[in-house]
């Protein structure tokens, strides 16, 4: 059960309605966002509802079943839409894309990226600055000065920056120069980073873990939520399975049971998903017809050059083409 309290909810009016739930056998979760004042409630299913909806101070009441209840879309009404600012908006019914490299490299390359993103008004630049790489002597990135070079390309533009978090000590210095702070598929157990990106009033998108379920991805996002922090997204980028001829298993089923049941915008990253460039583009139109809420893509003016992931990057060319294809696709649904 979700209780939504009344803004501005006296102290003792709060005490008082715990009071009586304490005394219906319910565990009480207090939990304040940026929009809101909430009790999450743990307990028996059946129960009058009149017992708590008439309490002074409260505004709402919520039977969700779900373990994960305040990232279910059983109590809300209307689907979270994220607002970035300079009328850069995701879920608000239209199709968000988001690209760039894997790795921030240089700022002659940042340029250039730039450029091709303003060509095709994308809003949102993707770009690692700090990198979890399997081998310890692949480059993992050019930390917090890659960010900074980052942000004062991006800015003047009036471009978006999401970028992966690794840990908690890099937040405080990360959190001016970031827009969307990722978590990736090897942090989205990372219960302690969850936990502090929830204190945060900035979006974070979470990628479903290498071999992670769907509960789990949701159980991830609930941490966030529970802390403070109700902008979240979802990133399906594939799982980990027997196939072995491509990057991962692309799981474009979890894009539609993830609509189904959370009311978080959904974004779906074929360029892990498949690993291999060829496949990135169809997989992104596919994501779309699923119901991706956007699309997040990496990009590279000569992907062989790059200095990560280079064999599922895009090209310019086909970046281009890409979103000539979005886009026609957009206007028939």
């Amino acid at each position: 059960m979700i209780i939504q309290l009344e803004k501005g909810i006296e102290k003792n009016k709060v005490d008082s309605i715990q009071t009586t739930l304490s005394k219906l056998k319910f565990s009480v979760n207090p939990v304040t966002t940026q929009f809101e004042d909430y009790l999450v409630c743990i307990g028996k299913t059946e129960f009058d509802i009149r017992e708590i909806g008439h309490l002074q101070g409260v505004k709402d009441v919520h039977r969700v079943s779900d373990n994960y209840k305040l990232v279910s879309n059983k109590w809300k009404t209307k689907n979270t839409i994220i607002d970035l600012g300079d009328d850069v908006v995701i879920g608000n019914g239209s199709t968000s894309i988001m690209a760039g490299p894997c790795s921030v490299e240089s700022e002659e390359q940042m340029e250039s990226i730039t450029k091709h993103l303003i060509k095709n008004n994308i809003r949102i630049m993707r770009g690692g600055v700090y990198k979890p790489r399997s081998s310890p002597y692949a480059f993992r990135g050019l930390g917090i000065d890659g960010l900074k070079m980052m942000h004062a390309l991006c800015k003047p533009r009036g471009i978006k920056i999401i970028t992966e978090v690794m840990q908690v000590s890099q937040i405080e210095e990360m959190y001016p120069y970031v827009d969307v702070f990722q978590v990736g598929a090897r942090n989205s157990q990372n219960f302690n980073l969850l936990d502090a990106l929830g204190g945060l009033d900035k979006p974070v998108l979470i990628k479903r873990g290498v071999s992670g379920t769907i509960e789990e991805l949701l159980y991830s996002a609930e941490y966030v939520f529970s802390k403070g922090n109700e902008r979240l997204m979802l990133c399906e980028r594939g799982i980990r399975t027997f196939e072995t001829i491509y990057r991962n298993t692309f799981d474009i089923n979890a894009i539609q049971v993830l609509k189904d049941k959370t009311h978080l915008p959904v974004i779906a990253d074929p360029s892990h998903g498949v690993g291999i460039r060829d496949y990135v583009s169809k997989l992104a139109l596919a994501s779309v017809i699923a119901g991706a809420d956007g699309v997040i893509y990496e990009v590279h003016e000569k992907p062989e050059e790059a200095l990560s992931d280079g064999q599922q990057t895009l090209n310019f060319m086909e970046s281009d083409l890409l979103v000539q294809k979005l886009n026609k696709l957009l206007s028939f649904t």
